[in-house]
């Protein structure tokens, strides 16, 4: 009769602590250090925050600094000469008739569009920049969201395994007093000691997994404060995503207009194309115009001369770096296939690993974690007239951690395969 009363007073304690674990765990995440943002408010800081992104905006406005360098047209060019001795009239830097004196002005002509082609290949620089610019948005944005949902998951999980922790803690107290009277085996005790251990354990891991990620979302949003982050979401709208909402060729489509790296491909094969023009104008010699002064040096007093210098071709006409623009070209338009391939093969592979998700999701009952509270009762009975036995009742609620584990997770891989089509696809398809 004695021991049934203990195993009663165990079990009702084993029960209020499991019912009031969850209102314990969710104080954890709701301390003075804790900070609740939603997926669009951590994109908002992100965006506006983000060093990366910061260094990568001061690249284009480099870029477009040399859009105005390639405008610019060449200096003229000035050149003043004196005498500085004459040695018939004695006199040091001699002026008027006992001296000399010239200047010359010139100026380069730039022939063959030279400037306009600079100019262009200027700027398509500059539009490359700014696709390297959005690349980077797209693929830091993809880990902060990954990063978010991963988070929120986790810290799903870590509210399960506290609610088994706070559970197995009391537990254990209570079991230690009765091992010493003599009410309880050593054996019993140890099991449930080592349960709790195992636990500790995967909790502690989980922990350090959680910070990693707090660590990694601070550092894409540049936050100092140092809070920990609660990622708020909806599951019932993940729930209610489905992956044939948009056909394939839309998908693929959307990628082919949108998708940066593509964009990037495109302009490397535009800036090859118009370096191999520029090259070629750099073939063509430029022109020199000048006019010079020549006080009484000449055949005349008072000489003035204008005239024209060109370099002649004879030796260099720029053949080597044509020939290598040229093959840059080929190299440009291959790495380009290549990528409009890729990204072809990405959406698919996208798709498909989506409808995989979901149909796993779909396909595993989750409702044993809302019947859990009517089955804790029977469990619970069950326990107390001694028809199971306690290893019988910790698996229970194993099975119900394992449960919730693996629901998290699978809601996890869904959603995450639902942001492997935004990213790969470059459009916010599922928000």
């Amino acid at each position: 009769m004695r021991k049934i009363v203990l195993v009663l007073r165990l079990s009702a304690c084993a029960f209020c602590l499991l019912v009031s674990a969850k209102t314990v765990k969710a104080q954890q995440f709701n301390t003075g250090d804790s900070l609740s943002v939603t997926v669009d408010a951590a994109d908002s800081r992100f965006l506006s925050k983000n060093l990366s992104l910061l260094a990568q905006q001061y690249n284009i406005d480099v870029q477009k600094a040399q859009v105005i360098q390639a405008k610019l047209y060449p200096n003229p060019n000035v050149a003043i000469a004196q005498l500085t001795y004459n040695k018939d009239s004695k006199s040091v830097l001699p002026f008027g008739k006992n001296g000399e004196f010239t200047g010359q002005v010139s100026q380069l002509i730039l022939l063959a569009g030279k400037r306009n082609k600079s100019v262009k290949l200027a700027q398509a620089n500059v539009a490359l920049s700014e696709a390297q610019f959005m690349d980077l948005i797209r693929t830091l944005k993809y880990a902060l969201h990954s990063d978010f949902y991963n988070l929120y998951y986790l810290q799903k999980s870590a509210k399960v395994y506290g609610d088994e922790i706070t559970s197995l803690q009391n537990v254990v107290a209570a079991f230690k007093e009765q091992v010493a009277q003599g009410n309880i085996s050593q054996k019993e005790y140890v099991r449930v000691k080592a349960q709790l251990y195992s636990l500790l354990s995967e909790h502690n891991d989980l922990v350090n997994q959680m910070n990693d990620i707090q660590s990694e979302l601070r550092l894409l949003m540049m936050d100092s404060t140092k809070a920990a982050y609660v990622p708020a979401v909806q599951d019932e709208a993940i729930v209610a995503y489905k992956p044939d909402s948009y056909p394939l060729e839309t998908l693929v489509d959307s990628a082919f207009q949108n998708r940066t790296d593509l964009k990037i491909a495109k302009a490397n094969t535009e800036i090859n194309r118009l370096n191999l023009n520029y090259q070629k104008a750099l073939a063509v010699p430029d022109l020199t115009a000048m006019a010079n002064y020549d006080q009484q040096g000449g055949y005349i007093n008072h000489q003035v001369q204008v005239g024209l210098a060109m370099d002649l071709p004879f030796f260099s006409r720029n053949q080597g770096n044509i020939k290598a623009a040229k093959t840059s070209i080929d190299i440009a338009k291959i790495n380009e296939d290549n990528t409009q391939a890729t990204v072809q093969e990405n959406v698919y592979r996208a798709l498909q690993k989506a409808y995989d998700m979901d149909k796993m999701y779909r396909s595993v009952d989750t409702s044993f974690a809302d019947d859990f509270q009517k089955m804790q009762q029977q469990v619970l009975t069950n326990y107390q007239k001694r028809n199971i036995g306690l290893l019988d009742f910790l698996d229970f609620y194993d099975s119900y951690k394992q449960n919730v584990l693996q629901t998290n997770q699978l809601l996890y891989n869904k959603m995450q395969s639902l942001e492997d089509i935004n990213y790969y696809t470059a459009t916010n398809f599922f928000k």
